[in-house]
């Protein structure tokens, strides 16, 4: 059948275009009413070769989808441009493979010729003066004379060899000199004319004229190629498929060769177009560790860092979930944490922690948990352990217990709302904090489970007790404690820290180490091992890697090491839920940030009245127990006003300020509230005088058992 219409002859009217549409939908039933396209004049054709244009093409639609099917070709074009500029045929290969072979061209194969002129003068030259030196040592006469006239012979060979030299010399420098104007001297020539016809935009064409020629003479690569459709990298700008994937296990000998992957999904984009992935699984037999193992391996055959594969196990033995990331994941500026933007978090329920590979949050639960985080100076384990501690100070009812043991200002700026601390790097300090959580914190958290008929405190509780609430305990550098402790503080430091860890996790108390160096001495394997929540960041070595996250995960893949030192705040997260641990960069918070957090977090707890030493004091609630409350609350007040440093007042003393209070009260009445034994009284140097007095803790023991009775 003919693509073209022919017209009977020039007197016959011009034919309508058939609306096939039109006549389609006359023929079937109900159909939908079209709108014709119109009747349009066929141009001219008396050759009949003229081919057979639909009239759409000619309306604005038409033109639309031409143009965007010729932006779509001119899109394809510049792609395979971009790509070929990567290989051998790229313009820059071309022009430095001309470069190269006119270079070549000048100076010729002719100075081999040169080499061999010099070499054979030199040997001449050396039989010459062999020949002479042989005939000035000849005594018999005959023997002189014929060594004479060998003597000459090779003079004179030598000189015809030199000639030859010096011939060969002139004739390949002349020959140089004619092909190095004729290579370079023409192209300056043009150039330097165009420049001065037409100035620097001449010059910039001759330039370009200059560099195409040189591109023409390269445009063949110098040495044989040998192309293979099945070789394609992701590094050199090519789409995973499943046929990469399958030579890139090969070559990796994770799979032999007539063995495959089984595709559970397809290769395709990461929902934010930083990676490929795709999910697979092994051929029977092969354990999923034997393709962990070899990550270094796959990340040269598909022509990436180690550091953008990302290899994790599937929901069963043999599956994996490969991402493959476009370039050197998390190497940009730190992430900008969303606690900024929460006005108040409740520990009770799971809060951010960092951002993973494929860009989404990490919440992690801290309920019934503990942490383990450690890494190498300058990795960023104190921005990990600030997204704890930050989102702890932002809800009121979380008592925050911190020591730094490296004494340095990382805690600082949280002293004001900690219920307890130490930055000195003291281990009597410590021991303080520990056993306070301990004889206090445990009981007293014990009590209230009891109380609730629970085992564990729970967010349930919470809700409905104002009593329940969560504490947390970081512990910074370990080993410098025990490093400045003597042996039996040390052992005692270890025995209330592990006490706490596995019995204060169900009474909502969360404990938190952190280590520069992971090793068996920063933290006790004792306690390490029930650290539930582990984040190593950047370490030295495997077996570092190894401390923090367990035995057998660095030979498993994930490996602290591989991390860079340009990916500050990454590092391996288990949250001790997931299945495998996740490569994750933790939030970032500058000291600005942290002061808009922690100002926040002070006025939440001014208002709740859980700032340390808020709320009514122990004399403001003695005020409300009758007259011997009143009494014990003057008191209080009165040691007070006194200072911490005083721990014993004159009976005197304390009657006076009783009865300045408005209260009247008799040195009997007093004795018989505030119960003294012998030894308290004994009389002690006052003012120059002895005399009777109470101690500062018996009265205190007194009024706190008098606001114990119902």
């Amino acid at each position: 059948m003919s693509d073209t219409i022919r017209r009977p002859d020039t007197d016959s009217p011009a034919a309508p275009v058939v609306d096939l549409a039109k006549e389609r939908a006359a023929r079937t039933p109900d159909a939908p009413v079209v709108t014709p396209i119109g009747v349009a004049e066929l141009p001219e054709d008396p050759a009949g070769d003229l081919p057979l244009i639909p009239a759409w093409t000619r309306t604005p639609e038409g033109r639309k989808a031409a143009g965007s099917r010729a932006a779509r070709r001119a899109k394809r074009a510049a792609r395979r441009w971009a790509t070929r500029q990567r290989t051998e045929r790229g313009h820059a290969a071309q022009i430095r493979r001309g470069v190269h072979l006119t270079h070549e061209w000048v100076v010729g194969f002719h100075g081999v010729h040169v080499q061999a002129a010099a070499h054979q003068a030199h040997t001449a030259t050396r039989e010459a003066r062999a020949a002479a030196r042989r005939a000035r040592y000849t005594v018999m006469p005959k023997q002189r004379e014929a060594a004479r006239v060998a003597a000459d012979r090779a003079q004179t060979a030598a000189m015809s060899a030199i000639q030859a030299h010096k011939a060969a010399k002139r004739e390949i420098r002349r020959g140089r000199l004619l092909r190095g104007s004729l290579a370079y001297g023409a192209p300056l020539l043009a150039d330097t004319a165009a420049l001065v016809e037409l100035g620097w935009m001449g010059a910039a064409a001759g330039v370009v004229g200059t560099l195409s020629a040189a591109a023409w003479i390269g445009r063949k690569p110098l040495t044989e190629e040998s192309w293979d459709l099945e070789r394609r990298s992701i590094g050199d700008g090519d789409r995973m498929d499943e046929p990469m994937l399958n030579r890139a296990y090969r070559d990796a000998k994770v799979i032999t060769g007539d063995q495959v992957l089984t595709m559970v999904t397809p290769c395709m984009p990461s929902a934010d177009g930083q990676a490929w992935q795709a999910t697979f699984d092994l051929p029977s037999g092969l354990p999923t560790r034997k393709a962990l193992n070899a990550r270094e391996a796959l990340a040269g055959a598909l022509g990436v860092a180690v550091q953008q594969l990302h290899q994790s196990r599937g929901d069963r033995e043999g599956r994996i979930h490969l991402r493959v990331s476009l370039k050197l994941p998390f190497t940009g500026g730190p992430v900008q944490g969303p606690l900024l933007a929460m006005e108040r978090v409740d520990l009770w329920q799971p809060i951010p922690m960092g951002v993973n590979l494929r860009g989404e949050s990490v919440w992690t639960s801290w309920v019934e948990r503990s942490g383990l985080f450690g890494g190498e100076p300058g990795s960023g384990k104190s921005a990990g352990a600030n997204d704890l501690l930050l989102a702890a100070a932002l809800d009121p009812t979380v008592r925050m217990y911190l020591a730094d043991g490296k004494a340095g200002a990382d805690i600082t700026p949280f002293e004001p709302i900690a219920t307890m601390y130490d930055t000195d790097g003291d281990p009597e300090r410590l021991l303080e904090i520990l056993d306070h959580i301990w004889t206090a914190e445990v009981p007293e958290r014990r009590a209230l489970a009891k109380e609730h008929g629970s085992r564990k405190l729970t967010a349930d509780m919470a809700a409905r007790d104002p009593r329940v609430c969560q504490a947390v305990l970081l512990v910074d550098e370990w080993s410098s404690y025990g490093a400045a402790a003597d042996r039996k503080t040390r052992e005692e430091l270890e025995r209330l820290l592990r006490l706490i860890v596995q019995q204060g996790r169900a009474l909502g108390i969360v404990t938190l180490a952190a280590t520069q160096k992971p090793d068996s001495d920063s933290v006790p394997t004792g306690i390490r091992d029930i650290l539930s929540i582990r984040w190593a960041m950047r370490c030295l070595t495997p077996e570092a890697s190894d401390t923090i996250l367990g035995r057998g995960y660095a030979s498993a893949g994930h490996n602290a090491q591989e991390i860079l030192k340009s990916q500050r705040g990454v590092g391996i997260y288990m949250d001790g839920e997931g299945a495998e641990p996740d490569l994750t960069r933790s939030y970032y918070y500058d000291d600005d940030e942290v002061g808009v957090i922690l100002e926040r977090a002070y006025k939440l707890r001014a208002e709740a009245g859980t700032l340390p030493g808020s709320g009514p004091t122990l004399a403001d609630q003695l005020r409300g127990r009758g007259v011997d409350g009143q009494i014990l609350a003057a008191l209080l007040d009165t040691f007070d006003w006194h200072g911490e440093a005083v721990d014993w007042l004159p009976g005197s003393v304390l009657l006076d300020a009783v009865r300045a209070a408005g209260l009247e009260v008799t040195p009997e009445r007093l004795a018989a509230l505030v119960v003294r034994s012998e030894a308290d009284k004994r009389k002690r140097e006052w003012q120059g005088s002895r005399v009777a007095g109470y101690p500062r803790a018996l009265v205190l023991e007194t009024a706190e058992r008098h606001l114990e009775r119902p």
